[in-house]
């Protein structure tokens, strides 16, 4: 074993030449990869002995079991290969450890589906002699090729984030890199082994040497569904956003039923508490909030059939919300330190102790617009000032509820009057309160000064809430 690492893992998938890879590894005498040890079917490769005497029994009652054994092998630095869909209780373990090197190969992911579709069709893996080789066309599924794609695409962008945020460099290796033997020696380098190879080993043969045009029946087809697909990811709206966490505290129980709200701030808030708190008929103080997630997971036990929901604000009228109540004002609720930096560094023009009575409407549709080209940048990640929970794309929002708990249902503002009786019926309300108004802060309220720059504004800021939501213009 080196002095580097105590174990490694080749992240790959299904036909990018992880068998030769594994084959050329195993022919330095300092290195032992024992195939796809997590492969949920079977265990190393199909019909095999138990690896270092953990049978498949043993490893899928405690995987830790077996990486225990690989990582303490001492005649050679163990290994072994791992797939996108292997035992995903070891993932973040071998992850996590600094002392398991990380080798990653990729193949084109045109080339890694048709060699699999050919191998599906003739049920021949590995080829070790051209006399024994089976041929057969490969279909081309567009569907089929955009889920696979899907599904490598998402494993690889979280390894790549968990390597980022783990400080840890992995060893990339491409399908075209398995035929030089420079690599492979620069490969054994990085694990450690001082031992060099002369030649690589040649067992394995190239399956489906033609070209790919061969290799597919309804190659113009093909063609046609790979040119559809956004290759380089240009129609995606880009993300700044810092991630956001759950914000357990913030959630609010009904008094007993088993309603839970997630609020977004700078939504409905007082509209939804207020119906909450009138379908119990207790006061608002009687809700349940300020919850640990501890807790929020025995009121869940507790409270069986319990529903979750959160209420989506048109971006527009949620900005002019936050506006009001955090940044115009020098009252309660006011952002007054942030409020002094966007007068002074983005020259917002804010009147300097709140609205007064020389402050109207022209005034304030000047300082909102002045907001929301604030908005743009500082959503964008182009400002030194905090994205905050007042104005975060509500998709960000409802990602960060993701990491402990998903709402059940995500209902728009304007549907409230509709949406919050039947999420009560279902909990056994057959009568409700009605739902009341919702009340707008400020002097003005967003009806004063709409027109087509506000909602355009809007929509430049909020590219990522009208793209994942839909919405259109407020009025």
């Amino acid at each position: 074993m080196g002095d580097k690492f105590d174990s490694f893992v080749v992240f790959a998938e299904m036909r990018t030449g992880s068998n030769f890879l594994e084959a050329n590894l195993n022919a330095f005498a300092g290195i032992a990869c024992h195939g796809e040890a997590f492969n949920p079917f079977f265990m190393g490769y199909p019909k095999s002995e138990p690896i270092l005497g953990i049978d498949q029994a043993t490893r899928d009652e405690n995987p830790k079991k077996l990486l225990a054994a690989i990582r303490g092998q001492q005649d050679a630095l163990g290994g072994f290969r791992y797939f996108h869909d292997h035992d995903p209780r070891v993932f973040e373990t071998i992850l996590k450890d600094h002392r398991c090197a990380k080798i990653v190969l990729t193949r084109n992911p045109v080339d890694s589906y048709v060699s699999w579709k050919i191998a599906q069709a003739t049920g021949q893996w590995k080829l070790t002699d051209m006399k024994a080789q089976k041929v057969a066309q490969a279909v081309f599924d567009a569907d089929e090729f955009s889920t696979h794609l899907d599904a490598l695409q998402r494993f690889q962008i979280t390894l790549l984030n968990r390597l980022q945020t783990s400080g840890q460099t992995a060893f990339y290796v491409a399908y075209e890199d398995l035929q030089s033997v420079e690599v492979m020696n620069g490969l054994a380098r990085y694990l450690g082994v001082d031992e060099q190879l002369e030649a690589l080993d040649k067992n394995l043969k190239k399956q489906n040497p033609s070209p790919i045009s061969a290799k597919v029946s309804n190659y113009d087809e093909m063609l046609v569904a790979l040119a559809r697909l956004d290759r380089f990811d240009l129609t995606r709206t880009p993300n700044f956003e810092p991630r956001r966490g759950p914000n357990v505290p913030s959630y609010v129980a009904a008094a007993t039923i088993g309603l839970i709200y997630l609020p977004i701030k700078s939504g409905p808030q007082d509209q939804v508490l207020d119906w909450l708190a009138a379908l119990d008929g207790v006061p608002r103080e009687a809700l349940r909030d300020k919850m640990s997630q501890k807790e929020l997971r025995q009121w869940k036990r507790k409270t069986p059939g319990h529903r979750g929901f959160t209420v989506l604000r048109h971006p527009a009228r949620r900005a002019h919300d936050a506006f009001c109540r955090h940044i115009l004002t020098t009252g309660e609720g006011s952002y007054r330190q942030l409020r002094n930096t966007l007068m002074r560094r983005y020259k917002m023009p804010l009147p300097k102790d709140g609205p007064d009575a020389g402050y109207d409407r022209d005034a304030h549709r000047t300082a909102f617009v002045a907001f929301l080209k604030f908005l743009k940048g500082n959503l964008a990640g182009q400002t030194s000032i905090r994205v905050d929970a007042a104005w975060c794309s509500q998709a960000q929002a409802i990602a960060g509820f993701g990491e402990f708990c998903l709402p059940d249902r995500i209902i728009r503002e304007e549907d409230l009057a509709s949406e919050l009786p039947a999420l009560a019926a279902g909990q056994g309300h057959v009568t409700t309160p009605a739902v009341p108004a919702a009340a707008e802060p400020g002097p003005f309220t967003l009806a004063d000064i709409y027109d087509d720059e506000v909602e355009a504004l809007t929509a430049d800021a909020y590219q990522k809430d009208y793209m994942t939501f839909g919405f259109t213009r407020w009025r």
